[in-house]
């Protein structure tokens, strides 16, 4: 192990006859638990090996998980020779070499055809598996909230929760959302934006997923909200939506769905949904430029061995936001701001793990030991990456600008920043559930 890792390594890996690699002031130590670990690391070196053996509980950690990130770039950087393999061979003994642990069932295996990635159905079966978990899990993690993307923080004193209602409400702000228009929301989640706009905004809004327990969950949440009148929740494929025009249109966390090669596909798709001078937000996470030339070896690139591809997100890819912004403009939305919000999304993970390990149990129940290792695991590492600026995050806002006329409706100056939150969209933080009220009407019932 020493010879793997080096003398160096940052962390403390403890082994099962209780000798130890590392220094024992570490940060971070790695509980080696059963031989297992090994052979899941000989049988897959690098990312995916140390994946097995946490997901499989082979290998635990005490301590910032997202220390052992770094590992894996160790294990991938060709220190391993093969008389050490050899050597790992030997001492694991015969049985556990031709008979290794079998892989978690969590994982995705066996070959997935690069030509059917993102068709229809491909994408609805990928996206079952990362949010057809069970709406209660993702509470659990989420808040009540129930959003599953980066928040905005207005200052070191934001919950959560607040912070998810300042990005909803920044959002609305930048599409110049106002009573009547028509909103259409691709990848509504549990529908937090539709309800936000619809109920704030006074906009009649369509959100659309093809998660069947968002669905249900949404649909759910509008009725008891009494806005049915005014939100619908479709399982739909953005591919099929065909009642436009619409005023504006917003896309929150979903565009990591969206493969490079249906770059030109998806925002001609939705530009047709727009009318002239109407706005579209796509809210993305996103890759530095030069991680292209390294794929195969980043983990941000979603490779096809990686923890990401294999175990959270099955085909999904990381776009740099440069070749958004000249996709959108090739088509003709004229593209007027872009913000990173990087850093709010390593705070936003951060609270996110700390939901789930205040929750711990109650997930296992849910989701299972495996399912709930994956999610911390995946969640640290996240929050890790952002921190490093090895993941961004970015809200592009572009206009369908009339071609004729040339008119983009924007004003002299972007107004969406003033006063993020105020008292109509702050939080009841003693409350277990999001009290948003409107002060014009003292008796504004809770969302």
């Amino acid at each position: 192990m020493r010879a793997v890792l080096g003398d160096d390594v940052p962390v403390q890996v403890v082994l099962p006859d209780g000798s130890t690699v590392g220094k024992a002031d570490a940060p971070m130590r790695i509980l080696v638990r059963s031989p297992a670990a090994y052979a899941h690391m000989l049988r897959a070196p690098g990312e995916l090996g140390l994946v097995r053996a946490y997901v499989s509980g082979a290998l635990d950690v005490e301590g910032d998980l997202g220390a052992a990130v770094s590992l894996g770039d160790r294990l991938d950087a060709g220190h391993i020779h093969p008389r050490q393999v050899l050597g790992l061979a030997r001492s694991l003994g015969v049985d556990l070499v031709r008979n290794p642990p079998p892989i978690p069932p969590e994982e995705i295996v066996g070959h997935r055809n690069p030509v059917t990635r993102h068709t229809k159905e491909r994408d609805a079966s990928s996206v079952s598996h990362h949010y057809d978990v069970s709406n209660d899990f993702y509470r659990l993690i989420l808040g009540p909230s129930m959003t599953y993307s980066c928040a905005t923080f207005s200052s070191d004193d934001d919950s959560l929760e607040q912070a998810q209602q300042n990005k909803v409400e920044l959002v609305c702000r930048k599409l110049a959302l106002a009573p009547g228009m028509r909103l259409l929301d691709v990848g509504c989640g549990w529908g937090a934006m539709v309800l936000h706009a619809a109920r704030y905004h006074g906009v009649d809004a369509v959100g659309v997923t093809i998660s069947r327990e968002q669905y249900e969950y949404a649909t759910a949440a509008v009725e008891a909200a009494g806005l049915s009148h005014r939100v619908e929740i479709r399982l739909q494929d953005y591919r099929d939506i065909a009642d436009g025009p619409y005023d504006a249109i917003s896309s929150i966390g979903m565009f990591e769905h969206v493969g490079h090669r249906q770059l030109q596909a998806y925002f001609a798709k939705l530009q047709s949904l727009l009318r002239d001078e109407g706005r579209l937000l796509n809210h993305q996470i996103g890759r530095r430029p030069y991680e292209q030339r390294r794929i195969g070896r980043d983990r941000t690139t979603m490779n096809s061995r990686g923890l990401m591809n294999r175990y959270v997100f099955p085909d999904g890819e990381l776009h740099e936001v440069g070749d958004l912004v000249e996709t959108m403009q090739r088509l003709g939305l004229e593209v007027r701001h872009v913000e990173s919000l990087r850093e709010h999304y390593d705070r936003t993970l951060k609270l996110w793990e700390a939901n789930l390990d205040a929750h711990w149990a109650q997930a296992a129940a849910i989701a299972g030991e495996g399912r709930t290792r994956v999610w911390k695991l995946y969640i640290a590492a996240s929050a890790v990456m952002f921190r490093l600026n090895r993941l961004q995050v970015h809200q592009i806002l572009a206009v369908n600008v009339n071609e004729q006329t040339g008119r983009s409706a924007m004003g002299w100056r972007p107004t969406w920043e003033t006063n993020l939150r105020t008292a109509a969209y702050s939080i009841d933080q003693t409350a277990d559930v999001i009290d948003v009220r409107d002060p014009s009407s003292a008796d504004q019932p809770r969302s």
